[in-house]
């Protein structure tokens, strides 16, 4: 199978890169690199040189199409995002400019170039804004109350109009807490990435609020797993990918710093405007529709997190 990958280079993407290419697929990766590393492409672009290629590319640009044109992947894995929530509030134009616009330049490149299927990557944790119900539910109202929410609520929209008029298949995955290796220790998302650079380094890290709010925590192998079953599974569908288990980011931060004997308590700040306090979702459809369900603990792996922070992401 041919497949093309936006966002491929980052976190998440460059681990399903992986993931596809031990699969057996041909695999072209789209990214602009702003958030991206080539290094997290290093093994797949070494290994599998032939069925690995990279194109450094904004969403938004005419040669994304152009590619998809030429390349005529048989499923599109879109992940390529403005990924910040807070920096979607601070410029709500930017981020509606690459989530939805890029989007829809990626959905008439895939209709161009006869795909089958777009599985896109959603935001679990802002689709369902304030939840009512936890673990919540795919049948959840969708009133997400930030900018990036909304666009990716907007790009769940758009999938369903191509699919009800193009005939242009889709899977929408709600993404829970993803984490594990490669992840941006800067980024505002990446809290078990944040908190095994600061420990690693000697450092107390920074808990916001009185960490009793809790997430849910899922493996970003696990995930990949989840976007390689919705490859050919759950059509029309949004699906959540998560644990269902809500942790405390205090407990979080107790288990990362037990495991490497730190002693020291976190510092801790005023709560971020417009974090959630709760957090959890529901992965029953996730069972029945894609035959997933995360195998991944977080003891381990926030101990995998942290040996890969140890060998490869802490400063030079």
């Amino acid at each position: 199978m041919r497949v093309l990958v936006t966002g491929g280079a980052g976190f998440i993407g460059s681990t399903l890169v992986d993931r596809l290419l031990a699969e057996g697929c041909d695999v072209d990766v789209v990214d602009d690199l702003s958030t991206g590393s080539l290094a997290n492409l290093a093994d797949a672009r070494a290994q599998r040189a032939r069925k690995c290629t990279f194109q450094r590319l904004d969403v938004r640009s005419t040669g994304v199409a152009e590619l998809m044109a030429h390349r005529k992947p048989e499923v599109v894995f879109h992940l390529a995002a403005q990924k910040s929530v807070i920096e979607s509030v601070a410029d709500p134009s930017f981020d509606a400019e690459v989530n939805i616009l890029g989007s829809l330049n990626v959905l008439q490149g895939a209709l161009g170039a006869g795909t089958h299927k777009v599985v896109f990557a959603g935001s679990g944790g802002t689709l369902y804004g304030t939840p009512e119900s936890i673990p919540t539910r795919e049948g959840h109202p969708q009133h997400p109350i930030s900018p990036y929410g909304v666009s990716k609520k907007a790009v769940g929209d758009y999938l369903h109009y191509y699919r009800e008029v193009h005939g242009l298949e889709y899977t929408i995955l709600a993404l829970a807490n993803v984490y594990g290796p490669r992840q941006d220790a800067h980024g505002e998302a990446g809290v078990v990435a944040i908190f095994a650079a600061k420990l690693l380094e000697g450092e107390r890290p920074t808990i916001f609020g009185d960490g009793e709010q809790t997430r849910d925590f899922v493996f970003v192998d696990d995930v990949a797993d989840a976007f390689t079953r919705a490859a050919e599974k759950a059509g029309g569908l949004t699906v959540n990918v998560g644990t269902g288990t809500e942790t405390s980011v205090q407990h979080l931060y107790d288990l990362m710093a037990r495991s490497l004997g730190f002693e020291e308590p976190a510092r801790y700040a005023p709560p971020r405007a417009g974090e959630l306090r709760r957090s959890a979702l529901d992965p029953g459809r996730a069972a029945i529709h894609l035959g997933w369900k995360p195998w991944t603990a977080l003891e381990d792996g926030a101990q995998r997190t942290l040996e890969w922070f140890r060998a490869y992401g802490r400063p030079s």
